[in-house]
């Protein structure tokens, strides 16, 4: 019964770290994901590092985006998905 009471803390530590910490992470990773599957021609969006553009091309793992200095092939995952809703919302 002490075993129990003394690692109680442990197990409630680690519950709550789970969920306002780990759990919150894998659901915007699968968001992520979903976003990066769902990239179309003629989407606008902007990457992480700040180009704003449209796609031009899709492939598997790359997309093309067309700039006003003109084209570049990024990964996927070089696109913010935060800062493309923000992009989509003002219009």
């Amino acid at each position: 019964m002490e075993n129990l009471q003394s690692l109680l803390p442990f197990l409630l530590m680690f519950v709550v770290i789970y969920f306002f910490m780990i759990r919150p992470q894998q659901k915007r990773a699968k968001q992520e994901k979903e976003f990066e599957s769902n990239l179309k021609v003629g989407d606008r969006i902007i990457t992480k590092s700040g180009l704003h553009g449209k796609i031009a091309e899709v492939s598997e793992g790359t997309v093309v985006i067309e700039t006003m200095s003109g084209k570049l092939k990024m990964e996927r995952s070089a696109i913010s998905m935060e800062m493309s809703a923000k992009l989509v919302e003002k219009k």
